[in-house]
């Protein structure tokens, strides 16, 4: 296990889809821990491969203390809309309002293998939106008019809405 440096914005790596893991040995487990570590000491709510640097279909999004570990996710069913600020560790110091869906139904599997199924509403649900969209070489910033709706994160105390500048959580 060991924190890696998270790929940023400019980087050709973010762009690329990726990979379907086929197999869920030792390689596999030391991804999922180094994704794991790696967004802890950011700090984030989730992590994809692809920021690390590895074109593999493999993230972990962190919710109320719950760890989802998932390989090759997709979402099956959504449900609703929710508009809120986002943030991600590839565009550090940045947040804009994006829309997603409130509620999503994931199918994925485990670091064993093994198919799961999570359902999420709010954090957890814009968290996986927000990774399975790294694997497919998306950015939140893609579903922006223009950059010009990015809001700076480095204010002094306060932002513009009146809210701790720590109180906003980047995404992965």
């Amino acid at each position: 296990m060991s924190v890696r440096p998270i790929v940023l914005l400019g980087d050709s790596r973010l762009r690329l889809k990726g990979e379907p893991v086929d197999s869920f040995g030792k390689y596999l487990h030391e991804l999922l821990d180094d994704l794991t570590d790696s967004m802890r000491h950011a700090p984030g709510v989730g992590l994809a491969a692809p920021q690390i640097g590895e074109a593999k279909r493999v993230c972990v999004v962190e919710v109320a203390g719950q760890l989802h570990e998932l390989v090759n996710p997709r979402i099956v069913r959504t449900d609703g809309d929710n508009r809120d600020l986002e943030g991600c560790l590839s565009i550090p110091g940045y947040v804009a309002y994006v829309t997603r869906r409130e509620k999503v139904w994931v199918v994925a599997q485990n670091r064993h293998g093994k198919k799961i199924k999570v359902a999420g509403s709010g954090l957890l649900s814009r968290g996986m939106q927000h990774e399975i969209d790294h694997l497919d070489g998306k950015l939140y910033i893609d579903y922006l008019g223009s950059l010009d709706e990015l809001m700076s994160t480095e204010h002094d105390d306060e932002d513009e809405e009146g809210l701790p500048a720590t109180a906003r959580t980047a995404v992965g």
